[in-house]
């Protein structure tokens, strides 16, 4: 049985049978983090690594890795959907991309991303730009309040926005304390899920455009990986999923509304990028559930790369439309 461990890497058995590394191939992990899938890849053959992420707070473990596996491992410090620039003119053989914010960062009061610890409302996994308390200050009612339903899926989302808007009028909201207390008075206290909680993931989600970047992240990946490569994405919530679940079965030639009753199509499109080997999403083991509690809400999509071009044409309709970082951008100027 799996053993508890604060940062246990979601999935590992179910994302390494996917990758299924062999001697002399590259991987990226696109979401380094506390370095679980890393490891795991490193030292499962005589492998490289390219590590990503955008939060400066995994030095010490990247220094702990370079030491430990030399050349076999290399660092890109960035956004994952910037892998291209990481791996420059080679093709990659594997990529494991696990969506949202690492219990790492949950478990540090300064980062403000969980309402369970009273903290500076900051949420930003880079450390730069606007943060969350910018956000709550700065954007309008309708801003707000959109970016709650759509990203939140929060459906007193005006409401919050109400309480929101009338308290920074009195003072300023800086800390995870005050936001999750206003939230309480908005939204009662009811059920097992605090009334924080989707508030809190849709701001996160918004500070760092974490569905626009997990969008360029699929459009990288289609393009760096080898004939045969492999893609691996655990997602957490449903708005990951559907954009994975979207892109992959696209790429994979399928079409909506698509029916063994309809009569056959000519397809004149472009080729098929990626094949599925599995239409479903893989969930935890229950040894695993009983284990982790942070795999409970995981989804892995895999999709193996074919040898047909990267597709010409992006489609940003797979991505919710909510108000994005250059509005609280313009608005802050």
């Amino acid at each position: 049985m799996i053993a508890a461990q604060p940062h246990y890497p979601v999935m590992l058995p179910e994302v390494m049978a996917a990758l299924s590394p062999q001697a002399g191939e590259l991987f990226i992990d696109g979401t380094f983090g506390n370095g679980g899938y890393s490891k795991a890849i490193l030292e499962a053959d005589d492998v490289s690594l390219i590590a990503i992420d955008r939060d400066p707070n995994v030095a010490p473990r990247v220094s702990d890795y370079a030491a430990r596996y030399g050349s076999r491992f290399e660092f890109f410090a960035g956004a994952f959907s910037d892998m291209a620039e990481a791996v420059g003119d080679r093709k990659v053989d594997g990529i494991v991309l696990d969506i949202g914010v690492s219990s790492m960062q949950l478990d540090q009061a300064v980062r403000g991303f969980s309402f369970q610890k009273d903290g500076p409302l900051d949420m930003r996994m880079a450390q730069s730009g606007p943060s969350a308390a910018d956000a709550v200050a700065h954007l309008s009612h309708g801003d707000l309040a959109k970016i709650f339903q759509v990203y939140g899926e929060e459906r007193r989302a005006k409401r919050c926005a109400d309480f929101i808007v009338r308290a920074r009028e009195v003072e300023p909201i800086i800390t995870t304390a005050q936001l999750a207390d206003l939230m309480a008075q908005a939204l009662g206290k009811s059920g097992k899920i605090n009334p924080a909680t989707r508030v809190f993931q849709a701001l996160r989600i918004f500070v760092n455009d974490e569905l626009g970047e997990l969008y360029r992240a699929l459009l990288a990946a289609e393009a760096v990986l080898a004939p045969g490569g492999r893609l691996v994405v655990v997602a957490f919530h449903s708005l990951e999923d559907r954009i994975v679940k979207s892109y992959l079965r696209r790429r994979a030639g399928e079409t909506k509304g698509q029916s063994r009753y309809m009569p056959e199509v000519e397809d004149t499109g472009p080729a098929a990028s990626f094949t599925l080997p599995g239409r479903s999403a893989l969930t935890a083991s229950k040894a695993e559930l009983s284990a982790n509690v942070r795999s409970r809400s995981a989804k892995l999509r895999r999709a193996i790369r074919t040898d047909a071009a990267p597709w010409p044409v992006r489609d940003e309709s797979l991505l919710p439309r909510a108000p994005s970082l250059a509005s609280l951008a313009k608005v802050m100027s």
